[in-house]
């Protein structure tokens, strides 16, 4: 395969910049546990403005390069540079490619950073490629690299239950979000391995999503209530393993009901004005960092992907995703 077009996307030096936006996980119960060890979760994935910056350039071999380093993760596990590894050796590549990420989401925080990175450069490598793959094709190989890399491919807030890996598109308010990022990533692993997780959470029911279809996007009433009624099982325990959390938690749920999203270190709470938020996040006492943020049903990538009604078939809010079996914990 020798294909030469840009492809969608920023064209920078015969190459691709795309955006990979971080998530909120605005719910996350542990509903039971599979024979395999892996866990039963039900979450609702929605994006958020923060995002990275994926950049992805031809090379004249046929390497694939990373070229801007994270601290503490090697190259060959790095998840943009698997992501990759996986589409060439999927379609039997024979260029090479650099991949750099620009990070402007915090690491280990359960903002998704990482998938979102690996999906964006599934999305360019593509483009980049002319594999030209439709969202379902590239949204399988994803779940591939993670349970979560699914969801920042196909770019649409979403229902996921099974261990990540269904998805139904939903439709949510769009409110203002102050974020409160701590200085420390959270393992995600020893979350799920404490034996204070609670693993038998009632099952939640899509229809209880409050304010489904709504188009207000200037209140946050709605997302109030659902994280009233849901919660996030795994606050508990690191709220015992990182004390900082919790009163980051306590502290932000002075002003909005607050959450951690994913198994954490980042803690979030929805606001109808931006100017409150602001004024919140201005208030965020040291060494803890705040920040403000639209929340997106639609990710910025989708259009850079080219996800229109006739490369996706997706369906309508509420249509059912069929992806492929995951690895990893994902979340």
């Amino acid at each position: 395969m020798n294909g030469r077009g840009a492809g969608r996307g920023q064209s920078v030096d015969d190459g691709i910049e795309l955006p990979a936006p971080a998530k909120l996980n605005l719910f996350l119960h542990v509903v039971g546990r599979r024979p395999d060890g892996y866990h039963e979760l039900q979450t609702v994935f929605q994006f958020i403005g923060l995002a990275d910056r994926v950049r992805i350039a031809r090379r004249a071999d046929t390497l694939l390069r990373r070229t801007i380093a994270i601290p503490g993760v090697a190259e060959a596990d790095d998840l943009v540079i698997r992501a990759a590894q996986l589409l060439r050796d999927e379609f039997g590549i024979e260029e090479g490619a650099d991949i750099g990420v620009e990070k402007r989401i915090p690491l280990g925080g359960g903002l998704g950073g990482g998938s979102s990175d690996a999906a964006s450069a599934l999305v360019g490598l593509d483009r980049l490629w002319d594999l030209g793959m439709d969202a379902d094709r590239l949204a399988a190989l994803a779940a591939r690299l993670g349970a979560d890399v699914p969801v920042f491919v196909r770019g649409l807030a979403a229902w996921a239950e099974g261990v990540g890996e269904r998805l139904v598109p939903v439709v949510l308010e769009q409110p203002w979000y102050v974020l409160i990022v701590l200085p420390f990533a959270v393992s995600t692993a020893d979350v799920f391995r404490s034996r204070a997780l609670t693993r038998n959470t009632p099952r939640f029911r899509i229809s209880q999503l409050p304010g489904s279809g709504t188009g207000d996007r200037e209140s946050s009433a709605r997302i109030e209530r659902l994280l009233a009624t849901a919660h996030n099982d795994c606050e508990p325990v690191v709220r015992e393993m990182h004390p900082p959390v919790g009163e980051a938690l306590d502290w932000l749920s002075r002003y909005s009901r607050a959450r951690m999203t994913g198994t954490g270190a980042t803690v979030f709470a929805p606001f109808g004005a931006r100017e409150r938020a602001v004024e919140i996040a201005r208030a965020v006492p040291a060494p803890w960092r705040g920040l403000v943020t639209r929340g997106l049903n639609q990710s910025p990538l989708r259009e850079r992907a080219g996800w229109t009604p006739a490369r996706d078939a997706a369906g309508p809010p509420h249509s059912p995703w069929g992806v492929a079996k995951r690895q990893g914990t994902g979340l």
